[in-house]
């Protein structure tokens, strides 16, 4: 019956979030629905002790990140710089490859360091205005920035910096290169079939007439630029380009800079207790912030007309789809804390570790607890908090080395935790200003390519014994 109730409350809300309603409003529901059915007495008590502390506290840590990356899109958008990338990408790859080249630039920014979220931003302008010239069907665009955001750069090659391939090293003593050849072998197969199915996707829509769709029935398209001569595309992707830098070179300076704490006196009157900022928890945070300040700072400082034209307006837009992402993301984080607070769930990680092979249990319990709590990140950590010493004892057992533990752990987190209730493709879908019937298919065809690719790895370490 427990188990029964957590199923009911994911089923849910992917219900309510594939029709359109609003996750901010019914992950509280579904959530705190599951208490009521489970324990009715701790429904209040979860809602303000679980529920509500991890949504602000995901605020606390992450809105400025959805605000700059936010405010960084909109400038990119305000100064002409996409319009410019654009064009250069046409000419250098032919309108029939857009869907490669935006693909190719969420890979780059992602592969150096930028924040999934911040990428969703970044890029939109950029697709839609070649899909736009290209003619290709807007409802592709979440797919397409989905396959290289979401998939091969974020935790299959190896050294990427995301969070999902940092996590394991702290329980199988790794570091992010774990296992390369796997992780390269993963990303190429997710990397090819995805481009393969994304564009047969784009064959079918123009052999059917369809176009990139209706200005009418558009939702958040970005505003035509207003100046007069588009930049040089050097100066253009420059600011691109230095949030990828900076992002890298913050992460070195902060900690030698701030040591691995730091403490300040928050009053000049009275004796206030000093605030102590754990700088080694916040250094990707501030990494990331700063390095969006870079890119801000850069498109103003080569595009202060035209952007400053249209700047108040624009960025009204911006801070307003910054805070929609933000409360529907941080809703999902409650949600998730909560389902993984309830019986229901040991429930289904118990049933899970019953799987025979070692790097099939690892792989299955962690896109399961990844696709319950609907985030990648969240799911693995419950996973291998739980459950690292019995995949380690089983992989010493059959003779497996902690590194493909690693990357399997790795690239199953971001399996299935694209369901439409992840926060993640929620944003996606805000910011394209797409429905999740208008477009979850296609990202919903890259998660089951994403997900059978460790499948794949599983069978070359096998069949190999490739590391």
């Amino acid at each position: 019956m427990e188990f029964l109730i957590v199923l009911a409350a994911l089923a849910f809300l992917m219900l309510v979030a594939y029709r359109g309603y609003s996750v901010i409003l019914f992950a509280p529901v579904a959530a705190l629905g599951a208490v009521l059915l489970t324990d009715p007495s701790l429904v209040a008590p979860m809602f303000t002790g679980l529920f509500m502390d991890k949504m602000v506290g995901f605020l606390k840590n992450y809105f400025p990140v959805f605000l700059l990356g936010a405010i960084f899109g909109k400038v990119i958008e305000l100064s002409g710089f996409s319009k410019s990338i654009v064009a250069a990408t046409i000419r250098l790859f032919g309108a029939s490859r857009a869907i490669l080249s935006i693909v190719i630039v969420c890979a780059l920014l992602t592969y150096g360091g930028v924040s999934l979220f911040v990428v969703v931003f970044a890029v939109y302008p950029f697709a839609a205005e070649l899909f736009r010239q290209s003619d290709i069907p807007k409802r592709l665009i979440p797919g397409t920035i989905a396959l290289g955001a979401f998939t091969f750069t974020m935790d299959a090659l190896p050294g990427t910096p995301q969070i999902q391939n940092i996590i394991p090293t702290t329980f199988f003593g790794t570091n992010t290169w774990a296992a390369p050849w796997l992780g390269t072998i993963g990303g190429i197969f997710i990397l090819a079939v995805g481009l393969a199915y994304l564009d047969w996707r784009r064959r079918v829509a123009a052999r059917n007439g369809e176009g990139y769709g209706e200005a009418s029935t558009l939702v958040n398209e970005p505003a035509a630029f207003a100046g007069g001569k588009l930049a040089h595309p050097a100066i253009a992707i420059l600011p691109l380009v230095l949030v990828g830098v900076s992002n890298k070179l913050f992460t070195d300076w902060i900690p030698r800079y701030y040591g691995d704490t730091h403490a300040f006196d928050p009053a000049v009157i009275g004796n206030a207790a000093p605030v102590v900022q754990q700088v080694s928890s916040v250094t990707a945070i501030w990494a990331v912030e700063g390095a969006l300040l870079v890119g801000i700072l850069t498109v103003l400082a080569f595009a202060w007309k035209p952007v400053m034209t249209t700047f108040a307006e624009g960025t009204k837009t911006a801070i307003g789809g910054a805070l929609l992402a933000a409360m529907n993301t941080a809703s999902e984080y409650g949600f998730g804390a909560v389902i993984a607070a309830l019986p229901g769930f040991l429930v289904v990680a118990n049933a899970l570790g019953a799987i025979p092979n070692p790097l099939v249990n690892e792989a299955v319990t962690v896109t399961a607890l990844a696709g319950i709590t609907g985030s990648a990140s969240g799911g693995m950590s419950i996973a291998l908090a739980a459950m690292a010493d019995t995949f380690i004892a089983n992989a010493n057992a059959a003779g497996i080395p902690m590194e493909v533990l690693h990357r399997v752990a790795a690239m199953a987190s971001g399996g299935m935790d694209t369901l439409p209730h992840n926060g993640a493709v929620i944003t996606l879908l805000a910011v394209t200003g797409l429905t999740h019937r208008q477009a979850y298919k296609d990202i919903f065809a890259i998660t089951i390519i994403k997900t059978l690719a460790v499948m794949v790895i599983i069978g070359v370490f096998y069949a190999t014994g490739l590391v």
